[in-house]
């Protein structure tokens, strides 16, 4: 996924379209992921961590992390890059 990319359309499980703001895309241990928000969420919303992988076409698919040890590094890593902003 190109690094200059602010918003995404994904479709839900109803195959209803959601635009995200794209807050940051981080690389770790190899895996690229993207977290992101809901376009026109509350300022609290938490923020989604999706990672980046590829199809069979070598296109990029985003999927939910499933991992609890990999959510938590990704976690962490995100809130050590954005814990230097204020409120």
């Amino acid at each position: 996924m190109e690094n200059d990319v602010d918003k995404i359309t994904l479709l839900d499980e109803d195959g209803k379209e959601n635009t995200f703001e794209v807050v940051t895309k981080m690389d770790i241990e190899e895996n690229e992921y993207v977290i992101v928000i809901p376009e026109n969420a509350p300022e609290d919303s938490e923020a989604i961590i999706l990672k980046i992988g590829k199809d069979e076409n070598d296109d990029d698919i985003l999927f939910t992390v499933e991992d609890d040890e990999e959510f938590r590094i990704v976690s962490e890593a995100y809130e050590s890059l954005f814990s230097g902003d204020s409120e």
